[in-house]
């Protein structure tokens, strides 16, 4: 199969988990609640969270082995190839261990962190949880080498076919357990055995088709630190992340209990599956912002690609987001989780409005990239989020999830809206006022369609699911005719019917 040929299906392929993603999390997460119960689904979110925060200990290498690999596979420098393998495996053997001592760690002090919050039988389970995701940490850490080597080979079919397999026999098969009456260990004994196969196969794929090789010698120290250098940002981005997305779920743990972990894991989940989908949008288009900067493009130009795609993202983003605020309760309690999750809606409003200016401005992160200045955003807005632990530790103490939440939402305004705006308009030299005037202009076709629902919703009560169904289809057909009709220009209006003819 051609490379090229390669990259089109592994795309497309990459959507396809995208939406698979979003629709198991949708039909899987309402069944997963009901059989575990609220205590041990918060109780199961939050350990799986700890065991996430110990993947950050991938400092990034993962994007080093694919690009250090695709440049000596260009050279044809094979020895190189084998000894920069095996040099990561060994290194990746070491973090293994390490993320293992960690794991074991907070194994061990699990009593003293939760004391305050859980039950000495929670406790005990939580301990169970840890002690096998821990596990799956240690094996996951050296073989993800041959993973990022399937990436460098572009290999993509590959290796998509076998994420995506994964991610639906996960729930078919947890259903079957938990049917029978299996639980949260059930469930982390089953993710950790596919994640085994998963690893194991991709090993198997380096070794008999693409003839990979580990060579094992003394590490070359320069090569190490010309990486550390290119990683360090990534590393620095991944612990933002960790902190602004997971960290509230180990806060809640350790002052509210497992009932708040759940309610806040589904509002979290909520927000990360609007989050993937604005990647969905915006990933069609980013690939060119680095040939523009190759070519020098123009101030105007950096600026045009930033409105056009931020106008995309928004017509659709906003579509979501409005119809969250508007029917997300019912959502939450009559068609999806339960009334014992209402709480879920304010925090996901919370956590998702602020987040949908950074989604509609995320060709921006490429343009920083390209224009070498990634590194100032990160530097920045890491001290906005170690002012999110000290806000959301304040807050959770206070109000649980909903404080957790706020301290969060506050980071994102100052850090990601306020900062990130007057840092492109002043440093990168982007037209934010004619962005924000687009924007604006495009909003008040929405704000219509807003008013006309709120006004359907006095009149036709929601009290089933058909209701709620029927309002939702009557809301989207109302925001498509205005926003086609008035917010849209013709450009977007012929893309629009390109993507239908094909």
């Amino acid at each position: 199969m051609k490379s090229s040929k390669e990259i089109k299906i592994g795309a497309i392929l990459s959507y396809v988990i995208i939406f698979a993603n979003m629709i198991i999390g949708v039909l899987y997460t309402p069944i997963l609640t009901a059989k575990l119960g609220q205590s041990e689904y918060g109780l199961y979110s939050l350990v799986t969270s700890i065991i996430s925060y110990l993947t950050i200990l991938d400092f990034g290498f993962g994007n080093a082995i694919i690009v250090y690999t695709a440049r000596y596979r260009v050279n044809n420098e094979k020895e190189k190839q084998e000894k920069l393998h095996g040099m990561f495996f060994l290194i990746y053997t070491i973090i293994g261990i390490i993320a293992g001592i960690i794991g074991a760690f907070i194994w061990l002090n699990a009593d003293n962190l939760f004391a305050n919050s859980m039950s000495t039988e929670e406790i005990s389970k939580a301990k169970i949880l840890l002690g096998i995701l821990t596990f799956n940490l240690i094996v996951t850490f050296p073989l993800s080498v041959f993973s990022s080597i399937i990436t460098a080979y572009e290999k993509f079919v590959f290796a998509k076919v076998l994420n995506l397999a994964r991610i639906i026999l996960n729930p078919i098969i947890m259903i079957v357990l938990l049917n029978i009456g299996y639980k949260s260990v059930a469930l982390v004994i089953l993710t950790t055995v596919l994640n085994v196969v998963t690893l194991l196969l991709n090993f198997w794929y380096c070794k008999a088709k693409l003839n990979i090789k580990l060579k094992f010698g003394k590490l070359d120290f320069s090569l190490l630190k010309e990486i550390m250098a290119y990683s360090v940002w990534v590393f620095l981005n991944s612990i933002m992340d960790k902190i602004n997305w997971a960290l509230d779920q180990f806060i809640l743990g350790v002052y509210a209990g497992t009932v708040a972990v759940a309610v806040y894991s589904v509002a979290g989940n909520l927000n990360q599956m609007y989050m993937n989908f604005s990647t969905a949008i915006s990933g069609v288009l980013l690939p060119r912002v680095t040939e523009m900067e190759e070519k020098k493009s123009s101030d105007k130009e950096f600026t045009d690609i930033f409105i056009k795609t931020g106008r995309l993202q928004y017509i659709v983003m906003a579509l979501i987001m409005s119809g969250f605020v508007l029917y997300g309760r019912e959502f939450i309690n009559i068609l999806w989780v339960g009334p014992e999750y209402d709480q879920s809606y304010f925090i996901a409003c919370i956590l998702m409005i602020p987040s949908t200016v950074s989604l509609i401005q995320s060709v921006g992160l490429n343009i920083l990239q390209a224009k070498n200045k990634y590194k100032f955003r990160v530097m920045v807005l890491m001290i906005f989020a170690v002012m999110n632990v000290i806000v959301s530790i304040i807050l959770a103490q206070i109000y649980g999830g909903i404080g957790a939440a706020i301290g969060t939402a506050i980071s994102i305004v100052l850090g990601q809206i306020i900062f990130m705006n007057i840092f492109y308009y002043k440093n990168i030299k982007i037209d934010i006022p004619l962005f924000w005037k687009n924007i604006f202009k495009m909003s008040i076709p929405m704000v219509v369609a807003i008013i006309i629902a709120i006004i359907i919703k006095q009149v036709w009560t929601i009290n089933s699911s058909l209701v709620l169904i029927l309002q939702i289809v009557t809301y989207s057909i109302i925001y498509a005719i205005l926003v086609w009709n008035k917010s849209m220009n013709l450009e977007e209006k012929n893309m629009i019917k390109k993507l239908i003819k094909r």
